[in-house]
């Protein structure tokens, strides 16, 4: 059985349109891969490409050339992001390389390592509520969880951490610094 054919100007239902995609998108990725040389970026404007063709699909004819408006609407998308890129790329070469920055202090590498190790909800509510300085009750709300929780999270938390850092440079006991102690 024969497709019927679209009477001209008629634009492609979505039935049309899926045969239409089928039918072209692989030899367009090959065209556009040959025309950008990177096959992830001809793939990526292809889609578009045929995204933005879907919105228009009552308007494109398929006795028109439907596939030459996507090859063309891709083309011009890679030629978009190259330009983009390579704005961006003079952009920072005016700029210089970057500051150095410095390594972090072994101190802030001990408790990070030791925030690795506890529990994720713990970690969450910790960090929020000794290092974002949020009280109790706001560290709940963002987390949407109950005060109770939120306190019980620091505790056990806090306990963790203690067990995870003792005898370091970040014990208390050693470096004759007070135990932090937040409600």
């Amino acid at each position: 059985m024969r497709p019927r054919e679209n009477p001209p100007g008629r634009g492609m239902d979505e039935r049309e349109f899926d045969a239409f995609y089928t039918a072209s998108v692989g030899r367009l990725i090959g065209q556009l891969y040959a025309m950008t040389g990177d096959l992830a970026e001809a793939q990526d404007v292809v889609q578009e490409a045929f995204a933005r063709a879907w919105e228009r699909r009552s308007e494109l004819d398929l006795n028109g050339a439907p596939e030459a408006w996507v090859r063309t609407v891709a083309w011009r998308m890679a030629v978009s992001r190259w330009r983009r890129v390579r704005t961006a790329l003079a952009f920072a070469r005016r700029q210089g390389p970057p500051a150095p920055v410095p390594p972090p202090e072994p101190h802030h590498v001990l408790l990070v390592q030791a925030l690795r190790q506890i529990p994720e909800a713990q970690r969450h509510a910790v960090v929020l509520h000794h290092l974002c300085d949020l009280p109790v009750e706001q560290v709940a709300a963002e987390t949407g969880r109950p005060v109770g929780t939120v306190k019980a999270q620091l505790s056990r938390g806090r306990a963790a951490l203690a067990r995870l850092l003792a005898d370091t440079e970040l014990d208390p006991r050693t470096t004759g610094l007070p135990e932090v102690r937040h409600g």
